[in-house]
């Protein structure tokens, strides 16, 4: 809000390419698009949001970062970047990750703050490594408006026909700091590197850590086991304190010889569960070596996330189960990687319509279509088999598959899929006609074709088996 006015504050691309900016009011948007879809401003949240990305940022890429609001990062890499071949590769990386989660993002690596601030906003590119002997060129070309100066002053310098930061610079730096104060100035010098800008770089969150020291050293099991309940006991007293739960414990056992044995531990869910938490650990002792004896042992908290509560009815309701004791238990004694939840996601190409993800995550809208029954187990590789069908579109009379012949009784199809030709150039004229074929023995088969059976392009017209029906 500006005064009763609304604002846009925000705008993804498509809102962009059809003129919708972050300034514009919201009646004015609302003129060009009617059935606009906006979205109230949560700028508490981003700059939570910022904040735990920019921590994440300082545990992969550099020692030295800084949240740069409302939507930006400014990495120091000096002396980081060669762990990624350069810093061409870190801006890589970055981008790329970010494009995994969902999120568009341009990076730039400059000489100064200033100048990767401005191409960062105002440039072309998503990843740009600016030489410092072109510094001057590159952000020459640039509006005014990248030197974070005032609204109001951007729109003055504009009436005077200053329109990019090297018609500012040409400017005689007397009359301009007459007229305007020191901001353009100053801002000029950090975009070419004249003056130092200071920054504040993130501190990331000390982990909650609580630890035990002993005058004599202990070995026995039963001892380490009383000594981790006793860890326990307190690390859920401090745990109160913050208000969070748990995601994950390190146990660490410091001998007398100066190793460290370690136990780590995962939660579905935050928790300061004492009596899930001592199991956990304890389960784990056995793995654990004291050697000549530990003289220390510390447990960590490297990941937390505020607890939140949820209220029991007493109405009759039949309570919710909660599984997340059985589901850390499991993870904790096969690997939390096995264990996971198949999620339906967007897209028509069958082994590309399921995802995996964590086992406590929330239900996902995306369904998988209802008219076109899916097989209850898909091959992670569709398999060759050998056919005999009717071109173009009748289903197989019999395949031979895995050395064993089966004559088909029962068929329905086909059911053509098209290649996704917006993420592979490679599949824009590629179809694959899918069937239900049964047996004699009543055991169903989901096979398909890779083409049209007519035109080569859309595929070698070879047959595959991908998937069995309950």
């Amino acid at each position: 809000m500006e005064g009763q006015r609304r604002l846009l504050t925000a705008a993804n691309a498509a809102a962009r390419a059809i003129g919708l900016v972050p300034g514009m009011t919201v009646a004015q948007a609302q003129a060009l698009v009617p059935d606009l879809q906006i979205l109230d401003a949560e700028p508490d949240a981003d700059r939570a949001a910022l904040e735990k990305l920019a921590c994440w940022s300082l545990r992969r890429y550099a020692p030295i970062i800084a949240a740069d609001p409302p939507d930006g990062l400014m990495l120091d890499i000096t002396g980081a970047a060669h762990a990624f071949g350069g810093p061409e590769g870190v801006l890589r990386d970055l981008v790329h990750r970010l494009a995994e989660v969902g999120a568009t993002a341009r990076a730039v690596c400059a000489p100064t703050y200033g100048a990767a601030h401005a191409l960062a906003r105002y440039g072309a590119g998503p990843a740009r490594v600016v030489d410092p002997l072109e510094l001057k060129a590159a952000i020459g070309a640039l509006p005014i408006a990248a030197l974070r100066l005032d609204a109001d002053m951007v729109l003055t310098l504009g009436r005077l026909g200053l329109e990019t930061i090297a018609d500012l610079e040409a400017m005689p730096r007397a009359s301009l700091a007459l007229r305007f104060g020191s901001a353009p100035g100053q801002r000029l010098d950090q975009a070419f590197g004249r003056v130092a800008e200071p920054f504040e770089p993130i501190q990331p969150p000390e982990p909650i850590t609580v630890e035990r020291r002993f005058a004599e050293p202990i070995g026995a099991p039963e001892t380490l086991a009383r000594y981790t309940g006793k860890l326990v006991d307190e690390l859920a007293r401090r745990l109160e304190e913050e208000g969070v739960g748990a995601r994950r414990l390190d146990l660490s056992f410091h001998r007398v010889d100066n190793r460290i044995e370690a136990i780590r531990a995962g939660l579905a869910k935050p928790s300061r569960d004492r009596r899930q938490m001592t199991r956990l650990l304890c389960d784990r002792l056995e793995t654990i070596d004291p050697g000549f004896g530990v003289e220390r042992m510390q447990l960590t908290v490297p990941a937390a996330e505020p607890l939140t509560y949820h209220m029991v009815s007493n109405l009759g309701e039949a309570p919710v189960p909660d599984v997340a004791a059985l589901v850390d238990l499991l993870g904790n004694r096969i690997g939390e990687g096995r264990l996971f939840r198949a999620a339906a996601r967007e897209s028509d190409i069958p082994e590309r319509s399921v995802a995996r993800i964590a086992p406590m995550s929330d239900p996902t809208e995306t369904r998988w279509p209802a008219a076109w029954p899916r097989p209850a187990r898909l091959f992670a590789r569709p398999e060759p088999v050998d056919t005999m069908a009717l071109l173009p579109d009748h289903p197989p009379v019999h395949f031979v598959w895995r050395g064993v012949r089966r004559r088909v009784t029962r068929a329905d199809g086909p059911e053509r899929i098209y290649g996704e030709w917006h993420l592979n150039d490679a599949e824009f004229l590629g179809v694959r006609d899918y069937f239900q074929v049964e047996d004699e023995t009543g055991a169903r088969y989901w096979l398909f074709r890779n083409g049209d059976g007519m035109d080569s392009a859309t595929g070698g017209q070879g047959w595959f088996l991908h998937g069995l029906f309950a």
